[in-house]
C-alpha cells in the first residue's frame, strides 16, 4: 500500500527525483517478478506438479498421446467460443510457424494487403515480397506506436494483419473496418491478442494464428492455426505455384483438406510435456472463469500501468491513441529529468536496477523499438504484482535520474 500511495510531480519528470533518498527500496516486492513478452509469466500458483501426468516417453501417435492433443483442441476451441465450423489445429513453430505456413499455403491467389506497424508484421509483408515473390502486394504500414489506416484495405484482396502489435504495444480496437460480405480473406496474426482482449467476431476473422507462450503463460514451439470455412474452401480450390515442404502442408495429396491436423494427428512430433503445461493453462483458465476473465484480468493490469503513467512524467504511452494502446504488451517510453527523450544507456541501466534487485524482468523495448519498457500484463500476471513493480520503478527512476 505504500508503494501506491506515492505521488510523482504532475507530468514533470525532474524535480523531487533528482533526490533519491526521496525513493527509498519499497518494502513490498512483486510476488513473480517475470513481466516479459514472451515466454510469459506462468499462470498463478503454477509448480512442476501442473504437469506431473504429461505423456512423457509415450508416442504422440498413441491413444494417450492423440487424446491430449485432442483435448487440447476442443478445450481452445471451447475455451474461445469458436463457431462450430471453425477448425483448430497444432502446428510447428510456434506463432511464426502457423503465419508462414498460411501465407505459403494459401496466398497468390489474388492481390493482398500487409498492414504492419510493428516488428514481426513487417517481417510478413518482407516475406511476401521478397521469399513468396508476390506481385500483388499492397504495403499499408505505419511506424512503431502508431495504427496504420485499416480502411484502404479493399475486402476484394487477401488481407494480413496483427491483432495486436507485441513489438509496439499498438492493437487493432475492433473488427468494424472487414466487411461481412467480403470475397478475400482475413489472415489474423493474434498471438498477443488471443485471450486478453476482445476478438469478436470471429466470422470476421478467416485464420487465426497464435502461440501458447503469450496470454495462458505457455511454453515455446507450438503454434495455433484456426481456420473459419472461407479459409478451408480457398485451400481445397488453390493450389500455391510454389513447393512446400512437409510442415506448411495443410492438404492430402489429392487436394483435399489434411482433416487430422485439427483432430490432434500433428505434422510433426510435439512435446507432450509442452501440451500438458496448456492443458493445464486451459483448465486454470476454465476454473477462474474462463474467456471473461481472462479479459478482465488484462484489462485490470492494464489499468494499473495507465494509472501510473497518468500521474508521472519520466513515462509515457510509446502509442498516443488510447483506443489503440494494447492491454497486453504495454509499451512505453522514458524521458529524462529536463524531458528530453531517456538514452538507451540510461534506460538499460533503470532495467538493470530493477533486475538486480529481483524484482523485474525482461521489460526491455524489442530490439526494432525506440528505446523503452515493454511490460507483461496478460491474465498470468497478477495486479498485485504489477502495482508493487509501480513503486521499485519510481526507486529505480530515482536512482537513474541522479546519476
Amino acid at each position: 500500500p505504500g508503494n501506491s500511495e506515492r505521488t510523482m510531480p504532475d507530468k514533470r519528470p525532474g524535480d523531487a527525483l533528482l533526490n533519491p533518498a526521496a525513493f527509498p527500496e519499497p518494502k513490498v516486492r512483486p510476488n513473480n517478478p517475470n513481466f516479459g513478452s514472451g515466454p510469459c509469466a506462468k499462470r498463478p500458483g503454477w509448480t512442476g506438479d501442473a504437469i506431473s501426468d504429461a505423456a512423457l516417453g509415450r508416442s504422440h501417435r498413441s491413444s494417450l498421446g492423440k487424446a491430449k492433443l485432442a483435448e487440447a483442441i476442443d478445450e481452445t476451441h471451447a475455451l474461445l467460443g469458436l463457431p462450430k465450423d471453425y477448425l483448430v489445429g497444432i502446428v510447428p513453430a510456434s506463432d511464426t510457424g502457423a503465419v508462414e505456413m498460411v501465407m505459403w499455403s494459401m496466398l497468390g491467389e489474388r492481390p493482398v494487403d500487409i498492414c504492419h506497424w510493428e516488428s514481426f508484421g513487417t517481417t510478413w509483408y518482407s516475406d511476401a515480397v521478397k521469399e513468396l515473390k508476390l506481385e500483388k502486394v499492397t504495403n499499408i504500414k505505419a511506424e512503431f506506436g502508431v495504427l496504420p489506416d485499416l480502411s484502404k484495405t479493399d475486402a476484394s484482396h487477401d488481407i494480413l494483419f496483427t491483432m495486436n502489435g507485441t513489438t509496439s504495444g499498438v492493437r487493432v480496437p475492433s473488427l468494424d473496418w472487414i466487411p461481412a460480405d467480403r470475397t478475400g480473406l482475413t489472415i489474423c496474426d493474434a498471438t498477443s491478442a488471443i485471450f486478453g482482449f476482445d476478438m469478436l467476431p470471429w466470422e470476421k476473422l478467416d485464420v487465426v494464428t497464435y502461440s501458447w507462450q503469450k496470454v495462458l503463460g505457455g511454453e515455446g514451439a507450438h503454434g495455433m492455426l484456426i481456420l473459419g470455412p472461407r479459409a478451408v474452401a480457398r485451400l481445397e480450390s488453390y493450389k500455391p505455384p510454389r513447393p512446400l515442404p512437409k510442415i506448411f502442408r495443410l492438404c492430402k495429396g489429392d487436394g483435399t483438406l489434411n482433416g487430422g491436423i485439427f483432430k490432434g494427428e500433428t505434422i510433426n512430433t510435439p512435446s507432450m510435456m509442452c501440451v500438458e503445461d496448456y492443458l493445464d493453462a486451459l483448465r486454470w483458465a476454465k476454473s477462474i472463469g474462463g474467456l471473461p476473465a481472462l479479459l478482465a484480468k488484462s484489462a485490470a493490469n492494464f489499468k494499473v500501468l495507465a494509472d501510473f503513467e497518468a500521474k508521472t512524467g519520466w513515462l509515457e504511452f510509446l502509442c498516443a491513441v488510447p483506443e489503440h494502446r494494447s492491454n497486453t504488451s504495454v509499451c512505453f517510453k522514458m524521458k529524462a529529468p529536463s524531458g528530453e527523450p531517456m538514452g538507451s544507456d540510461a534506460v538499460a541501466k533503470f532495467r538493470k536496477l530493477l533486475e538486480q534487485k529481483g524484482v523485474c524482468f525482461d521489460i526491455g523495448a524489442y530490439r526494432d523499438a525506440p528505446p523503452g519498457l515493454r511490460i507483461w500484463c496478460g491474465a498470468t500476471v497478477e495486479a498485485s504484482d504489477l502495482q508493487a513493480l509501480t513503486g521499485w520503478m519510481e526507486w529505480a527512476y530515482a536512482q537513474v535520474a541522479a546519476a
